[in-house]
C-alpha cells in the first residue's frame, strides 16, 4: 500500500475499510512517532478513566468503543477538538503512562452525565481490565469524586459535597508515607490522609496525575482515537495524521 493510498483513506474517513496488512501500517507509523515524542501534561477537561496497560484491551468493549484510530500522544490529546461525524464521537485512549491508560474525551455523550452512569462505567471497565478508576474533579463547584473498581465491583470511593462520603476499605495508596505528615487528620473529626479527597492527590497515588506528566513520565506504545457508533469511520484526520 503507498502511503498516497493510506493519506487518502484517512482523509475520507474509511478507517473501517482498510484490511489487516493496512491497519498494521497505522500502528507501525504510530509507534514509530510514539517512541520518539516527549510525555506532556494532558487536560481530560475535569473526568477521566484509568485502567492498567497490561490488560487495557478490554475497554473497547466495556464502554461501547469502535473503529479505533492508532495515534500519538500529541495526536489525541485535544481530542474534544477533533471532527467528527454524526453523532459518533472521539473519545481518546492514551499510550500507556507509568502503567496506565487513561481514558477520556466526550465522555458525557459516550457514558452520560447520571451518577448511576458514571458508576455502572467503571464496574464494567474493571470487569474487562481487572481494575478501573474513575476521576471527576470541578474546582468551580468544589467537585471531588473518586472511585476504584475491581472485577466488577466497586471497592474504594470518594464523593465530595455537604457530607463527604467515603465508601469501601482503606487502599494501600492511601496510607501515609514515610516522612509524610497529613495535617488535615489532626482536625477534630478528622480520617488518615484526608488529602485523598482531592482528586490530584488521589489520581497520583492511585495511577497517574494527568496534569503532572513530563519528562520522568515513562511512556510506552501508542494511543487510540475510538468511535462511540460503528461503521463511521474518522474524516478529517488527514489534518491531524501527518504520515
Amino acid at each position: 500500500m503507498t502511503l498516497s493510498r493510506l493519506d487518502d483513506l484517512i482523509a475520507c474517513g474509511l478507517i473501517d475499510r482498510l484490511d489487516a496488512r493496512d491497519r498494521r501500517l497505522l500502528e507501525r507509523r504510530a509507534r514509530l512517532k510514539s517512541a520518539g515524542e516527549e510525555p506532556f501534561p494532558l487536560d481530560p477537561r475535569g473526568w477521566w478513566y484509568a485502567v492498567p496497560g497490561a490488560t487495557y484491551e478490554g475497554l473497547f468493549e466495556a464502554l461501547g468503543l469502535h473503529d479505533r484510530f492508532p495515534v500519538t500522544l500529541d495526536e489525541g490529546a485535544d481530542v474534544e477538538d477533533l471532527p467528527f461525524r454524526g453523532e459518533a464521537l472521539p473519545t481518546f485512549i492514551t499510550p500507556e503512562l507509568d502503567g496506565w491508560r487513561l481514558i477520556f474525551g466526550n465522555l458525557v455523550d459516550l457514558v452520560g452525565f447520571d451518577w448511576d452512569e458514571w458508576m455502572s462505567a467503571v464496574e464494567r471497565l474493571s470487569a474487562h481490565c481487572g481494575e478501573a478508576q474513575m476521576f471527576f474533579g470541578d474546582s468551580a463547584a468544589g467537585a471531588d469524586i473518586w472511585a476504584v473498581a475491581h472485577h466488577g465491583r466497586i471497592s474504594r470511593r470518594y464523593a465530595a459535597g455537604s457530607s463527604p462520603e467515603w465508601i469501601g476499605q482503606p487502599l494501600p495508596a492511601e496510607e501515609l508515607r514515610s516522612g509524610e505528615t497529613d495535617s488535615d487528620s489532626k482536625l477534630d473529626g478528622g480520617v488518615p490522609n484526608e488529602a485523598m479527597a482531592s482528586v490530584s492527590h488521589a489520581c497520583a497515588r492511585l495511577s497517574v496525575d494527568p496534569h503532572a506528566i513530563g519528562a520522568t513520565t515513562r511512556m510506552r506504545g501508542h494511543g487510540w482515537l475510538s468511535l462511540s457508533q460503528p461503521g463511521i469511520g474518522h474524516k478529517n484526520l488527514d489534518a491531524l495524521v501527518r504520515l
